[in-house]
């Protein structure tokens, strides 16, 4: 399919420079095909979901626009000044000896670099985004200790401190408590209004919908991408849940995860 600008979009852009362009994008692992020539524009200053079932490709098409994983063909860049990735899962040891501050504190460091000294806005960063995401008073905690929900706030909040004009999120949503979810769903409307361009993998029929400018629907390779009112189809959700997405009166349920959308 081809890819989508700013202009066909209709969106509020900061320019009409995209902030990440994929092209023919494949990655592989072993025998197995993680990514199939996948190819298309993300405009700067719009909101993506990027959906999919898991072992779709999200997590590895994040990965690979940060440099994490390399593709066997084609290319992904960035145009974006600066990018935060915010992974799904990052196992620590109950042990690990960093405090919540000091997670948080790392996010400079892709600005300042390690040996730089923190100025007056590198802390003032650091305190907002422990305050965007209610953890002020765990900042003396091991980060280690933590909670799932916990942690994942602690994340977003490194994320937030990074200052980043791109933000890629794995699944933030999945698994964490209901404060959680209501602290993300806050910091994805702030970055909105910021105009900072947001990639968010999900699963989540009903919020790709919802809440989000553009959608892009991968199954290991680009099933579809565009506005929500136009991509939306039974049968585009069907071919990118491989079957699983069945209709019970107005909805679309996904089977495999049990979340929901209008049809």
């Amino acid at each position: 399919m081809p890819a989508l600008c700013p202009a066909q979009a209709g969106l509020r852009v900061v320019s009409a420079a995209p902030a990440l362009v994929a092209r023919e994008l494949t990655v592989s692992f072993g025998a197995v095909e993680a990514l199939d020539e996948v190819s298309l524009e993300i405009p700067r200053g719009a909101s993506v979901a990027l959906l999919g079932p898991n072992g779709a490709g999200k997590s590895t098409f994040l990965e690979a626009a940060v440099g994490l994983v390399r593709p066997r063909r084609g290319s992904i860049a960035l145009e974006a000044r600066s990018v935060a990735l915010v992974p799904q899962h990052l196992d620590v040891v109950t042990a690990f000896p960093a405090t919540v501050r000091d997670v948080v504190r790392m996010g400079r460091y892709a600005e300042l670099g390690w040996v730089s000294r923190f100025g007056a806005r590198d802390r003032e960063l650091v305190d907002d985004a422990l305050e965007a995401l209610g953890i002020g008073d765990l900042a003396g905690r091991r980060f280690g200790g933590l909670s799932g929900g916990e942690r994942q706030r602690t994340l977003l909040a490194q994320a937030v401190a990074q200052d980043a004009d791109l933000m890629l999120l794995d699944e933030p949503l999945t698994g964490i408590d209901a404060p959680t979810r209501d602290a993300i769903g806050a910091l994805l409307a702030r970055w909105h209004e910021q105009s900072r361009t947001v990639v968010v993998a999900t699963h989540d029929l009903e919020a790709a919908r919802r809440d989000y400018d553009l959608v892009a629907c991968l199954n290991r390779r680009l099933v579809a991408f565009g506005p929500p009112r136009e991509i939306w189809s039974e049968e585009t959700l069907a071919e990118t849940f491989a079957g699983h997405v069945v209709r019970v009166g107005s909805l679309l349920f996904d089977t495999a995860h049990h979340h929901h959308g209008a049809g």
